[in-house]
């Protein structure tokens, strides 16, 4: 058997000071206190008010081979699965991939139309990583969030390449990404900025 060879990449949106949500989050206003009515459309305005300017990296968004994403990031339900949820994006979401699931409650895999099915990991994220990576093949493997999520795998060593995508906006609280994560090296690959955002994709080493 062949050991796949994907490579392991983060891809999120932050605000100026780094948090990728507020304080205070709820099932009407899953990025909290965020200045706005807590749909985050300020953070992510380079997306939907000026997507022409940002077609690459929209483009890019969803390229990988399989993707990680914590439960908060799923959606809103807490403990045990109680009630029907199949995430923030509707039937048909824009993966078309396997999509990994951290949580603490067991739940069976759920198959979506376009190709999207997600999986609900319960052993932690290593072995969330293992059958991301095995699903991927040779493709990348993208950990989408939320930050605290992306902060465990890079506290574990276990993230290649950061694509952050930077909004001119505070939060002043909130979830944060680097939080707790050990001191880390970033070189710089890439720059951009556009007028809602600057993109910057950094490579990672302890």
């Amino acid at each position: 058997m062949t050991t796949p060879t994907s490579r392991v990449i983060c891809d999120i949106t932050i605000s100026a000071d780094g948090f990728s949500a507020g304080l205070d989050q709820t099932e009407e206003r899953p990025f909290g206190d965020d200045g706005g009515d807590g749909s985050g459309a300020g953070l992510h305005a380079w997306m939907f008010d000026t997507p022409d300017e940002n077609r690459a990296e929209i483009d890019r968004l969803n390229t990988a081979g399989a993707f990680i994403m914590g439960r908060n990031m799923f959606g809103p339900v807490r403990g045990a699965w109680d009630r029907r949820w199949s995430g923030w994006w509707g039937g048909d979401p824009p993966f078309h991939a396997p999509v990994f699931v951290l949580t603490h409650h067991a739940r069976e895999p759920q198959p979506m139309d376009g190709g999207t099915t997600y999986h609900f990991v319960t052993d932690g994220i290593a072995a969330a990583l293992e059958q991301a990576r095995t699903a991927a093949g040779d493709s990348d493997v993208t950990v989408l969030g939320g930050a605290t999520t992306i902060n465990q795998y890079l506290a574990a060593g276990l993230i290649h390449k950061l694509r952050l995508h930077i909004a001119p906006l505070t939060l002043g609280a909130g979830t944060r990404l680097f939080e707790g994560v050990p001191p880390l090296h970033l070189e710089q690959l890439t720059s951009r900025a556009a007028s809602r955002v600057t993109h910057v994709t950094y490579r990672v080493s302890t």
